[in-house]
């Protein structure tokens, strides 16, 4: 897959102070190979702002998905030194939220809908194979840490003759805090790619 990261965002990086970069995104820094390492979603990434490249460190050989690289970038980029606040909230609660996530930069939730219909024990197993956190929320709701200080909620209600299965994901309040909207809708992408693919879980 091409990167869809502007090399300018490498250059940023590449100019930052390794330990305030490390500090703010509890990352980790190789002083000579000049490059951080990022756990995301029970994989460990490496970034390397010289070469402009996102490695998977787990599967060298695997393509990283382009979505995923932008948030990873950004992600060390602007990640703050807060706390999480636990506060689940939907998209439409994030400033600016409303008129942004809609048309093209819709949340493709539909990629869940699609794979579990009706298949709530499936979901529960694939979400606790991922490292998820069962959540007592819709039909059945799991949370994952995706980075550090991203946490991400996966809901899931199953549906019946009247209405059709229904997916949502929820961020932490502080999401808004780290990330830029463009970044929340790739995270958000991946995150919803990811539960498309099955038989890669």
């Amino acid at each position: 897959m091409e990167t869809i990261i502007d090399k300018r965002h490498f250059v940023d990086l590449l100019q930052m102070d390794p330990s305030d970069v490390c500090r703010r995104s509890l990352c980790s820094y190789h002083m000579e190979r000049c490059c951080y390492t990022l756990p995301v979603w029970n994989e460990d990434f490496e970034v390397c702002p010289e070469t402009s490249e996102v490695i998977c460190l787990t599967d060298d050989t695997e393509k990283v998905d382009p979505f995923l690289s932008l948030f990873i970038v950004h992600y060390l980029l602007t990640a703050k030194d807060i706390p999480i606040t636990r506060e689940w909230i939907s998209v439409k609660d994030i400033p600016g939220g409303v008129g942004f996530f809609q048309g093209p930069h819709a949340i493709p939730t539909d990629l869940i809908e699609k794979q579990f219909v009706n298949r709530l024990d499936r979901f529960g197993h694939v979400c606790e194979k991922m490292g998820g956190m069962p959540l007592g929320m819709a039909d059945k709701a799991y949370a994952f840490r995706i980075a550090p200080r991203i946490p991400v909620a996966v809901l899931l209600w199953e549906g019946d003759d009247e209405f059709p299965a229904e997916s949502k994901l929820l961020f932490d309040r502080s999401i808004s805090e780290h990330l830029a909207l463009d970044i929340i809708f790739s995270l958000s992408v991946f995150v919803c790619k990811t539960f498309e693919d099955e038989n890669a879980l």
